[in-house]
């Protein structure tokens, strides 16, 4: 450590990320929890690797600042912005946009929830032992491998956690063995429960070191009699040293294998691997602005691509002739076309193909396309997708992003290299008291 100090200042801005930057004698100091408008002290501590920089006190508080309703909040660093108002936080998040994307054209806004707490359908927890050997769960505390035990998280479904909080008691009655990563030893790692908004349904992933589980048939037992709302227990084997939670072989011990859901009146089935998004109330708000940015005619064909289990696909199969889904990860392909003969969608089919090379494909062929959906992650897409859709010549793009910075980056590609005019974008807070937000965006083809 090279040393300390006190910096006190007003709080001029803030990051990307919803730390507030305090400016003082020509520096700018990174602050977490700190609010523009706010007179602050800090601690700065200096270290060969960087600068750190604590809030010690606010000595004049924003009018949007509150107390953070989640005792972990300090601590645990999955929410960022839970010290704001959530009014607040949705303008923040507006004006991070707006100040991404303004130049593509006008930015609406970003549409918030109306009760935005217990949304994440998914949830992962650690398992660990304390100082005194006791066993805890709950997630390792931001850039650190320190596991912050936690019975309740006040975005996570509240069923869910409750089982998380069964589940611990169970493994310390049947004296299963915790995983220790220092020694490599133990038998359960992590707990990934994932719920049924509508449906209710529960999924149990026991992510193990071994598939050796003598009690399994007990254990499982007393757990769904506990929570009879289980519908299925599956054990994910993971034997690597490595932050990845999920391996690739697993065994279903309990149930059918998958639970369901409806997403904007279809039935989707979610296995453990499945992308689904963690927001049903927000993602359903979403999907409406696909629809409506896509414009869609009965006799046009539409390209989905990076479409996962195939949910956006589906929801706007209805609106168009004929849908294409195009996904690299298998599992997910075959989860999309279950979906579809679950909802007896007849007119969309699916490619398991990277969908770069796919729509690579598609453009040497000289198909036809009139609508391409893209939902790439969040780095966003590549160079060779884009030329791609420049060459296929689709009469409009709806490109649904949670990356503003990647989006701005290939907004700037379509529209500067192609014919393409930005007509409409929205924001949508599938995340709230994060600082992620979700961005649809619809381009039109110039004609000349």
């Amino acid at each position: 450590m090279m040393g300390k100090s006190i910096v006190k200042g007003k709080v001029a801005c803030f990051t990307n990320e919803g730390k507030g930057v305090l400016k003082s004698k020509g520096k700018d100091y990174t602050v977490p929890y700190a609010i523009p408008g706010e007179f602050v002290s800090i601690e700065v501590k200096e270290a060969k690797i960087g600068e750190y920089c604590r809030l010690l006190k606010v000595e004049e508080p924003s009018i949007d600042r509150i107390k953070a309703p989640c005792p972990y909040f300090y601590e645990c660093g999955a929410c960022q912005l839970q010290h704001m108002d959530y009014k607040a936080e949705v303008k923040f998040k507006e004006r991070y946009v707006r100040r991404l994307l303004s130049k593509f054209g006008d930015f609406s806004s970003v549409l918030g929830m109306a009760e935005p707490w217990n949304y994440r359908n998914k949830i992962i927890s650690t398992f660990g032992y304390d100082k005194r050997n006791k066993i805890i769960s709950g997630i390792y505390s931001e850039s650190s491998h320190k596991l912050v035990p936690i019975d309740i998280c006040l975005i996570e479904d509240q069923l869910a956690d409750k089982v998380i909080v069964s589940i611990r008691k169970l493994v310390s009655d049947f004296k299963i063995k915790v995983f220790d990563e220092d020694r490599g030893y133990g038998f359960l790692r992590h707990v990934v429960i994932r719920s049924g908004h509508y449906s209710g349904e529960v999924m149990v992933t026991l992510v193990v070191s071994n598939f050796e589980f003598p009690s399994k048939n007990n254990f499982v037992k007393a757990l769904v009699k506990k929570h009879p709302e289980i519908g299925c227990v599956v054990l994910n084997l993971n034997k690597r040293r490595s932050s990845v939670v999920l391996g690739n072989e697993e065994r279903v011990i309990y149930g059918k294998g998958f639970i369901e859901d409806t997403l904007c009146g279809l039935k989707f089935g979610i296995s453990s691997k499945s992308f689904y998004q963690i927001n049903t109330v927000q993602t359903e708000v979403l999907y409406k602005k696909v629809i409506e940015f896509a414009k869609l005619k009965d006799d046009e064909i539409v390209i989905d691509a990076y479409c996962g289990v195939g949910t956006i696909g589906m929801v706007v199969s209805k609106y168009a002739k004929a849908v294409v889904g195009v996904e690299v990860n298998a599992d997910a392909i075959k989860d999309a076309k279950i979906n579809a003969r679950r909802n007896n969608i007849s007119n969309i089919s699916f490619v398991c193909a990277d969908a770069s090379d796919y729509m690579v494909n598609q453009a040497k062929e000289g198909a036809s396309v009139d609508v391409v959906l893209m939902d790439p992650p969040r780095d966003g897409s590549d160079e060779r997708f884009l030329s791609s859709i420049l060459k296929l010549k689709p009469k409009r793009i709806v490109y649904v992003s949670c990356g503003p910075s990647s989006l701005a980056r290939d907004l700037e590609y379509l529209t500067k290299e192609g014919d393409y005019l930005v007509t409409e974008m929205i924001g949508v807070d599938l995340f709230p008291h994060t600082y992620h937000c979700e961005v649809v965006v619809g381009l039109e083809r110039k004609y000349r």
